[in-house]
């Protein structure tokens, strides 16, 4: 298989040193500072919208085969690595749903953040929320 390269759309900005460890549980703010040429692609997007992003674990440690089996603090068993939200992956991509506070230019202020700051962006989705059929 060739290999993949991604070229960040920007990076993440927060004040906070420490973060929860699932956007689900987060109300930390902070900012998606996009690389100027990407900011037409905010186009559609407001106040109020949730948003995925698409992101790297740059500070996660390299991953190796002992880490396919993870304890989590808050599990009693150790799981699988595809069955968890760790950032200790084979490859560091994480996701993470946020709300957006505002957008100015090609700043993205949101709600929700469980990333660093210096975190790497990679992509920018829309939030569709699923429902059972």
């Amino acid at each position: 298989m060739k290999d993949l390269a991604f070229i960040p759309i920007g990076f993440i900005r927060t004040e906070v040193a420490e973060v929860p460890r699932h956007w689900s549980i987060s109300r930390v703010e902070g900012e998606i500072v996009l690389q100027p040429e990407y900011q037409p692609g905010l186009t559609g997007l407001q106040a109020g919208d949730k948003i995925v992003i698409i992101f790297y674990f740059h500070k996660s440690p390299l991953f190796s085969s002992e880490n396919l089996i993870q304890k989590p603090p808050h599990r009693d068993q150790p799981a699988g690595v595809f069955s968890l939200c760790s950032p200790l992956r084979p490859n560091p991509i994480g996701l993470s749903v946020v709300e957006i506070i505002a957008i100015e230019k090609n700043i993205v202020k949101i709600k929700g953040l469980d990333m660093l700051n210096g975190t790497p962006v990679l992509d920018i989705k829309p939030y569709i929320s699923y429902q059972a059929r």
